[in-house]
């Protein structure tokens, strides 16, 4: 069987000490991540990471800067993700936006907040993505080509 990861980008939207987190359905369970999801075909990792902030939170975003690349193999299916996380600022809260299926919802948290909810993150990199932000530095966008 071939390799083949699964090319994900995400996004740290800080505002007041606070992070824009996604609350999700999982297999039946409520779960917290970025707003993140999958790269499209013919779409650019800065474009699918806008789009994906607002289909699942509602906010239209401005991307500031490349946080990290990271390699994930969820440990629940084996599956292999190569997640780009990008630094962002909210712009514009639209409140009737459809969000996609599966998404609750979502919620700004403080990092002492999501700590105490890690049997909710939906992987590590939930905290691992807003560590690196924070720790810094961040790269700019036009690492990404």
């Amino acid at each position: 069987m071939p390799f083949v990861p699964h090319v994900t980008v995400a996004t740290v939207i800080e505002r007041m000490g606070r992070f824009l987190m996604v609350e999700e359905l999982v297999e039946g369970k409520a779960v917290l991540n970025q707003p993140a999801g999958h790269l499209e075909a013919d779409e650019s990792l800065r474009d699918a990471a806008i789009r994906e902030t607002l289909e699942e939170t509602g906010w239209d975003i401005e991307l500031t800067g490349v946080i990290g690349i990271y390699l994930y193999t969820a440990p629940s299916n084996g599956t292999t993700y190569q997640r780009i996380c990008f630094a962002g600022q909210a712009r514009r809260h639209r409140v009737d936006h459809p969000l996609d299926d599966g998404i609750i919802g979502p919620r700004w948290l403080t990092p002492d907040e999501l700590d105490t909810l890690r049997g909710q993150w939906r992987s590590e990199l939930v905290m691992t993505c807003i560590r690196d932000y924070l720790n810094g530095p961040t790269y700019p966008l036009d690492l990404i080509r």
